[in-house]
C-alpha cells in the first residue's frame, strides 16, 4: 500500500502518503489510489473533514517518481498527466482537506497542497519548485502556488528551481502555511483543527469551502486551458532532462 488510511470516530479521516524511501514520491499506484479516495470520501457520511501528510519526517511529498514510465500521445495538444487527478477538487470533493507538512514539499506536491483548504507546516518543513532547474516548464505547479501566496513569491519559488527553497517560517510570514508547529507535530495540529470542523454541521461547512473556491475557479480555468501548450512547447526533450538531473547541484539557499 502507498497510501494509509485512517478513519477516525471524530469524522475526521487521516491520510498518508507512504513511501518514506522515496519521500512519499507518487508513482501511478499512488495517484490512482488518492484519486479513488477522495472519491470514496466523496461518498461516505461519515467523514466530515480529512487531513493529509506523508510518512517520516523527510518529506510531504516530492511529486512524480522520476521513475513513473508514463507514455505520451503524439499530439501536442494531448498530454497525460496523472498528478492533475490526485487532488480532492479534481473528484470534486468540497469536505475540507488540511495538509500537514514536514520536511520537504516540492514540484508535484504543488497538486496536493493547492487543493487544500488549508497548510499546517512543521518548523522543518521547506518549499521549492524544481521545474525551471531540469527544463520542464511549471505551469500548474506555480498557478497554484500564485492563488496561494503574493505573486513575487510564487515567481521566484517556480524561477529559482532548485537554487532556493522556501523555509517554513518564510512561507508562514507570507500566508502559505496558517501555523507552524515544532518538527514532528503538524498532523497533530491538522488532526485538532479538522476535528473542530467535523464537529460543526456538514451542509454549512461544505457551502463554505465551495463558495471559497468558487472565487478561484475564473483564474484556474483559465490557466488549465494554456497549461498544457506551455509545458508541450517549453518542456526539453526528456533524455536532456534526464542529464540535468543527474548533474543538479545539491546546494541551496534557504531564506
Amino acid at each position: 500500500m502507498t497510501v494509509r488510511t485512517e478513519r477516525r470516530p471524530d469524522g475526521v479521516a487521516l491520510v498518508t502518503l507512504d513511501r518514506p524511501e522515496r519521500h512519499n514520491a507518487i508513482d501511478l499506484a499512488t495517484a490512482a489510489r488518492l484519486k479513488e479516495l477522495w472519491a470514496e470520501f466523496r461518498r461516505d457520511d461519515a467523514v466530515r473533514a480529512i487531513v493529509l501528510t506523508g510518512a517520516g519526517d523527510r518529506a510531504f511529498c516530492t511529486g512524480i517518481d522520476r521513475t513513473a514510465d508514463i507514455p505520451q500521445p503524439g499530439s501536442p495538444y494531448s498530454q497525460d498527466d496523472p498528478l492533475r487527478t490526485v487532488g480532492p477538487k479534481a473528484a470534486d470533493l468540497w469536505k475540507p482537506v488540511i495538509a500537514a507538512v514536514g520536511g520537504m514539499a516540492c514540484g508535484g506536491a504543488f497538486y496536493l497542497l493547492g487543493e487544500t483548504e488549508f497548510i499546517i507546516a512543521a518548523e522543518n518543513a521547506t518549499f521549492f519548485d524544481p521545474h525551471t532547474s531540469y527544463g520542464m516548464v511549471s505551469a500548474y505547479e506555480a498557478s497554484y502556488m500564485a492563488q496561494r501566496m503574493p505573486f513575487g513569491e510564487a515567481a521566484r519559488t517556480a524561477l529559482m528551481g532548485t537554487a532556493e527553497r522556501l523555509s517554513a517560517r518564510r512561507a508562514h510570514e507570507i500566508g502559505l502555511v496558517s501555523e507552524l508547529t515544532p518538527p514532528g507535530e503538524a498532523t497533530t495540529a491538522a488532526l485538532r483543527a479538522a476535528a473542530a470542523i467535523a464537529s460543526y454541521p456538514t451542509e454549512p461547512v461544505q457551502g463554505t469551502v465551495r463558495a471559497l473556491w468558487s472565487t478561484r475557479e475564473p483564474a484556474r480555468s483559465h490557466t488549465e486551458s494554456l497549461a498544457q501548450h506551455l509545458i508541450a512547447l517549453g518542456n526539453i526533450p526528456p533524455s536532456e532532462q534526464a542529464k540535468l538531473f543527474t548533474t543538479r547541484s545539491r546546494d541551496h539557499r534557504l531564506r
